[in-house]
């Protein structure tokens, strides 16, 4: 079974590492960016199976990402990471799109309890690339084309897969 691939998008170094260290001894591959604007190029150029995305960070905060991914890559799991603990945050990160959101200081455990509890409930969610088949319909997610009985090809807009999704 392939090693699910985490992408940590965090502008203090200390961070990125120390998360990237346990990602590794928990058996999962990581990558990393040092903002938000490399690390929406990345999400959004590379296969990852989940982010961690903190907030404040240069050029692009992590809710301008967030808002970027959904409209992108609206399955993509994303776990906010972050020291913004106040309530109204979590709460504008929950409905802006993320699937949890985990305030600094964090134990390695809570944080790995938490990502397979996202990637557990993502497991239905269709990978990037993947077909949907529906009585005579496939449906590409990524590349937002649906096939009727092997034939037509029609574009579907980014809302209709998220849907579909």
């Amino acid at each position: 079974m392939a090693r699910a691939r985490v992408l940590i998008i965090e502008d203090d170094a200390g961070v990125r590492t120390a998360v990237s260290e346990v990602l590794d001894a928990f058996g999962y591959d990581s990558a990393d960016a040092p903002d938000g604007q490399a690390g929406l190029e990345r999400a959004l150029g590379e296969a990852f199976d989940l982010v961690l995305l903190d907030v404040r960070m240069p050029r692009m905060d992590g809710h301008e990402v967030m808002a970027e991914l959904r409209r992108a890559r609206p399955g993509l799991p994303v776990i906010f990471l972050t020291a913004r603990g106040e309530s109204e945050e979590r709460v504008r990160g929950l409905r802006g799109g993320a699937d949890d959101y985990v305030v600094k200081p964090f134990g390695a455990e809570e944080l790995m309890a938490r990502i397979e509890a996202v990637l557990r409930r993502s497991a239905e969610r269709p990978a990037a690339g993947e077909e949907v088949r529906l009585e005579g319909l496939v449906v590409n997610l990524e590349r937002r084309e649906v096939h009727r009985h092997g034939q037509e090809s029609h574009l579907i807009t980014e809302k209709e897969a998220a849907l579909l999704g």
